[in-house]
């Protein structure tokens, strides 16, 4: 097949579900991945292999433009994307994210579309991603119009023990929407190698198990690995994208479609935007705006580590866990903090040592079996400062002044004084740095206007009429959630949109 329908490059999150959502349509679907599939290994599960050597990580180097500093990114080049190494959380954005909402260090800015036009694609993600969870624990949840598509995941002793505590102390611990294959018959075996590392079962909610490998069943929906995406190309008007070039296997070739949707993650979906600049667009492809590639967010995040030694975290599925009572303020803080959730147990014993060096692997370890593990997590702010840019030989910088930090000690301090109540009083806490990305959004931001947008409503770029991006950097605002879910649902939305031209 030589031209398509629709080419998605990308299979994380966004590509893979507008892959699977196109399934059956009849549309020819180009699916392109610059990496390959994820081997089921032994090394999937390997502690030292996953996170000491770092083993399925990119390789490349980015830079932080303030500093000039390389490092590596927490991005990974494979199918399904970032979700292979994800804790599978699938929280809905609360009714109130989606409008604007003031910040001490700035606004929220709000969206286009509000929740009730993303509750039915919600809905339809949280059944494809296999979402288990309950109504009524967490205060701050938005309606629903359909339950869950299957139970919560049941908390372990350690952490029933926690959320009993925490509820005798009047807050409102609950179960993390977390997509896994914990039906009858399923894949799961509530392992503790889940969060942070690839599922050597594909028993994880991720794009490559439950959306590009169906997707891919359809003849009509083809994926080719190792091809890496280089430019996009216009017609005389601009007005049009006519190919894609890519480096396939070390072998250079363009390819075409009548629509291309770009899905490759909010800071290389804008390298390659910005690498596609042409005589039309000399910023930048869609740069009308000079928007893209700035804004970026990437949420603002520390891990909490809290001791008690009398208590001994023998759980093995940790992830199940979350709290929200300081998600839109407290009575001694009127402002949105963010959330609070359980991180898996094999990453504490690393952070216990960083936050105290003097520790032995040993006793870290020790330690980190007397401990509950917190990802603490704040709304990142948009800021046309912070951008992606491209440097030289085209490699990616990015400029990040994180803008949420007051609201973010105070998520912490409110943290702290919630453990201490149930009983915790040593804490080790550590804040994450410009490599910490694996949420990041907001570089090619929808809108209802072109001049201060590079989408419209439906992730279509203004400036081009086949040319659409269903990753997050779609987002006008980070929120202090995960995004997977978010990203599924408009990516269904979208699909929705893109089968309506078919034939035209």
């Amino acid at each position: 097949m030589s031209h398509y329908d629709f080419i998605i490059i990308g299979t994380g999150i966004g590509g893979g579900t507008l892959a699977y959502a196109l399934k059956n349509s009849g549309a020819k679907v180009l699916l392109l991945e610059r990496g390959d599939f994820i081997p089921q290994e032994d090394e999937n599960w390997d502690i030292d292999a996953v996170i000491k050597q770092k083993r399925y990580q990119a390789k490349e180097k980015w830079f932080d433009d303030a500093t000039g500093r390389a490092f590596q990114p927490g991005t990974y080049y494979n199918v399904g994307g970032n979700s292979k190494m994800y804790g599978a959380a699938f929280p809905r954005f609360r009714k109130e994210d989606f409008e604007a909402t003031e910040h001490p260090e700035g606004l929220s800015p709000a969206w286009p579309i509000g929740y009730d036009e993303l509750e039915p694609y919600y809905a339809e993600a949280e059944k494809i991603y296999l979402v288990h969870g309950i109504t009524g624990q967490d205060p701050t949840e938005p309606y629903r119009s359909s339950p869950f598509p299957y139970p919560e995941l049941e908390l372990e002793p350690y952490y029933f023990d926690l959320s009993e505590r925490l509820k005798g102390a009047g807050y409102h611990p609950f179960s993390i929407p977390v997509g896994v294959d914990w039906r009858e018959g399923g894949k799961c075996i509530r392992c503790a190698t889940c969060d942070g590392f690839p599922c050597k079962l594909l028993a994880k909610g991720d794009a490559d198990a439950c959306c590009v490998r169906p997707a891919t069943q359809d003849p009509n929906i083809k994926l080719e690995t190792h091809t890496l995406a280089r430019k996009l190309l216009t017609n005389a008007s601009g007005k049009k994208i006519i190919g894609l070039e890519v480096e396939q296997n070390g072998e250079n070739k363009t390819l075409h479609a009548d629509t291309y949707i770009v899905a490759c993650g909010a800071t290389n979906s804008t390298a390659l935007l910005l690498r596609s600049a042409n005589a039309q667009y000399p910023e930048g492809l869609a740069n009308s705006s000079g928007l893209v590639g700035r804004n970026y967010m990437a949420h603002i995040n520390s891990t909490l580590i809290a001791l008690d030694p009398k208590r001994q975290n023998t759980n093995i599925f940790n992830k199940t866990l979350a709290i929200n009572d300081f998600y839109f303020g407290s009575d001694t803080y009127k402002h949105p903090m963010g959330n609070l959730q359980v991180m898996g147990k094999l990453q504490a014993a690393g952070y216990l040592r960083r936050g105290k060096p003097h520790l032995s692997e040993a006793e870290s370890q020790e330690m980190a079996r007397h401990s509950a593990d917190i990802w603490v997590m704040s709304e990142d702010l948009p800021d046309p400062s912070n951008r992606v840019l491209l440097g030289s030989e085209g490699s990616i910088r990015v400029r990040r002044e994180f803008k949420g930090v007051g609201s973010h000690q105070k998520l912490m301090e409110h943290a702290q004084t919630m453990l201490r109540t149930i009983g915790f009083k040593d804490m080790v806490s550590e804040f994450m740095p410009i490599e910490t990305n694996s949420h990041q959004c907001g570089t090619l931001c929808f809108g209802v206007d072109p001049e201060t947008s590079v989408l419209d409503p439906y992730c279509k770029t203004w400036d081009l009429d086949n040319l659409y991006v269903v990753d997050a950097s779609f987002f006008p605002s980070s929120t202090a959630l995960n995004p997977a879910l978010t990203i599924a649902a408009q990516a269904l939305r979208v699909a929705d949109q893109l089968k309506g031209t078919l034939g035209s």
